[in-house]
């Protein structure tokens, strides 16, 4: 390839990116070649005569012609590059992909854990610390909390301190069995008056903690059932 056509597709390249018209000036900074912008200038005056670029009323720059994009296609362009490039932003879409469409999952599991146990419900978001959790309205309306509000305040603070709820999920070295935490079994004292139902999850490659949180006065074997059943449902 010649320098004719190395600056050619550097303005190609830097027109697709920038979609202003292109000086010498900026094709020497950006591209680097090791030749005056007298030479450049030449170069460009002899692309726009061969009819590959041209110049636009209200700009000083060059932009490609039809034909200027039809020698980039066929001749100019890097293929190898640009298909690294594709395949990496094609895996990046993926995996986002992939990721929300486990978080989607994941939402609709804690929002059916919460209608059927009417108590606050959670979950661990796979690509990050962060806690999602329903139903804590319902909870807050339960006898317990209306004629206790420091008691209702401390179980939103563990909520909305999302770090410190996942450690403490991760010291409680929970597995892929339902576990059971009975008021003062629970490690933070602000939950104590609480009782914790979780279970470890795991969905097309991610995993986290899922469970249930309520008043002691809870029905533990009917919520451990259906917290068991959702676990099914994301294994499905």
């Amino acid at each position: 390839m010649d320098r004719k056509q190395e600056v050619l597709k550097a303005i190609i390249k830097h027109f697709i990116q920038t979609a202003e018209p292109v000086g010498s000036q900026a094709i020497l900074i950006s591209y680097k070649f090791a030749v005056s912008p007298a030479t450049i200038r030449n170069d460009m005056a002899q692309l726009e005569k061969e009819g590959f670029i041209y110049q636009p009323h209200t700009s000083a720059g060059r932009i490609p012609t039809d034909l200027g994009y039809r020698l980039f296609v066929d001749e100019l362009a890097d293929l190898e590059d640009e298909r690294k490039k594709a395949v990496q932003v094609l895996q990046e879409i993926e995996k986002n992909y992939h990721l929300e469409k486990a978080k989607e999952k994941i939402y609709d599991g804690v929002s059916l854990l919460a209608r059927a146990t009417e108590n606050i419900s959670f979950a661990t978001l796979p690509d990050n610390r962060r806690t999602f959790y329903l139903g804590l309205s319902s909870v807050l309306r339960q006898p317990e909390f209306l004629s206790d509000s420091i008691r209702a305040s401390q179980v939103i603070e563990v909520l909305e301190k999302h770090d410190n709820f996942v450690n403490l999920l991760q010291d409680l070295e929970i597995n892929d069995e339902v576990r059971i935490f009975i008021g003062k079994e629970n490690i933070l004292e602000q939950i104590q008056s609480c009782s914790l139902i979780v279970t470890k999850y795991r969905f097309q490659g991610y995993d986290g903690f899922m469970g249930i949180l309520g008043p002691t006065r809870m029905n533990y074997t009917f919520n451990q059932i259906v917290l068991e059943e959702i676990k099914k449902l994301l294994k499905g």
